[in-house]
């Protein structure tokens, strides 16, 4: 079946919106309820086999992302996004076949590591919630529009990077000497206590000084409109917006991660999906057990080391064969050490 590029990408934001609306709970009457943990437990669990089905519809109708249609066409979409694949000497469809299980390996590789990269999300957005002093029952509302506004954000800086990439194949170097700055920059202050000002925080600055503030809450909305006719935006929605300037923040983090995994813009963004629409479930999941994973911030911090030494050495390490399923075991034993420790040694109860 022939499907271009811009219609299997419609067709995917599509469905994923529908399954969006239905976990963020859009056709609930009471949009302000709390979240619970079971729920919370439930919907992560989707989201991840969601992405696990996504992983073997692309091993066996990957072709369709990118129109793929004979051999021409197959070479054209290599050549473009993994001329590090050798398509072998064999027949188109054993051809398709090899470059199908690359794409699904990288996109479960890249999903892996923004999925593992939100689990920071969740810890700064516990911050800012408990720094604004913003009500449980908020939560949600705040979470809904705030990822919403990171993914339209994020598809732009995605696009961006894959053009950057794609017409300068130094900038590659350039994300890897910053992710492995970052990673042993985490690694060396994951035991620092963090505090978010809120009169202080860029964002509320911004905003206070371009537009009207309302000073408090009005049943959680996030406009109100004052007798004189005066327009209002009220703290929870500046909230929002601090959000989704934030997951911008760990997007020039992750997304350069995942393009050490794949050059293809479109798999880069799937993987990105399917991690950010799992962040809100994530969170309440996580804000209930965050406690156990004292080692994750450092785990994290060595992943993005070995991501971004990857993207320095890819020549070498390709030359050497460490593709795609390497890095996923790498990946995959970084975080199982990082669990494995924080069960094992779990941080001293106080007194």
């Amino acid at each position: 079946m022939f499907m271009s590029e811009t219609l299997f990408f419609l067709l995917f934001s599509v469905g994923v919106m529908a399954v969006m609306l239905i976990d963020l709970g859009v056709f609930k009457k009471d949009t302000a309820e709390e979240v619970t943990f079971k729920e919370a437990g439930f919907w992560t669990g989707m989201w991840v086999l969601l992405a696990i089905i996504f992983y073997f519809f692309l091993g066996y109708n990957g072709a369709m992302v990118h129109g793929i249609t004979d051999m021409a066409s197959l070479k054209a979409v290599q050549q473009a996004y993994a001329s590090h694949i050798h398509l072998g000497t064999g027949s188109y469809a054993e051809a398709l076949t090899i470059f199908q299980d690359n794409l699904s390996l990288e996109f479960i590789t890249g999903y892996l590591v923004e999925y593992s990269l939100s689990a920071d999300n969740v810890f700064v957005f516990i911050l800012i919630f408990n720094s604004f002093g913003v009500q449980k029952r908020y939560y949600k509302k705040i979470l809904v529009w705030g990822i919403l506004g990171a993914i339209i954000l994020r598809l732009i800086f995605i696009f961006l990077g894959a053009a950057l990439l794609q017409k300068f194949d130094w900038i590659i170097y350039v994300f890897g000497a910053f992710l492995v700055y970052t990673g042993v920059k985490i690694l060396f202050s994951s035991g620092e206590e963090e505090h978010i000002e809120p009169g202080e925080h860029p964002v509320v600055k911004i905003l206070s000084k371009y537009f009207n503030v309302y000073k408090r809450n009005v049943i959680g909305r996030f406009f109100v409109r004052m007798k004189t006719g005066k327009l209002f935006m009220t703290p929870i929605f500046v909230i929002v917006v601090v959000i989704a300037f934030t997951d911008i923040l760990f997007a020039v983090d992750s997304i350069p991660a995942i393009f050490s995994i794949s050059k293809d813009p479109y798999i880069v963004f799937f993987s990105n999906v399917f991690a950010v629409m799992g962040l809100r479930s994530l969170f309440f999941f996580l804000s209930s057990l965050m406690g156990l994973f004292r080692f994750l911030p450092m785990g994290l911090g060595v992943l993005l080391s070995f991501v971004g030494g990857k993207m320095l050495a890819h020549s070498k390490l390709e030359e050497w064969g460490f593709g795609t399923l390497s890095s996923l075991g790498v990946i995959i034993g970084i975080l199982t050490i990082s669990i494995l420790l924080s069960v094992l040694f779990p941080a001293k109860k106080e007194a």
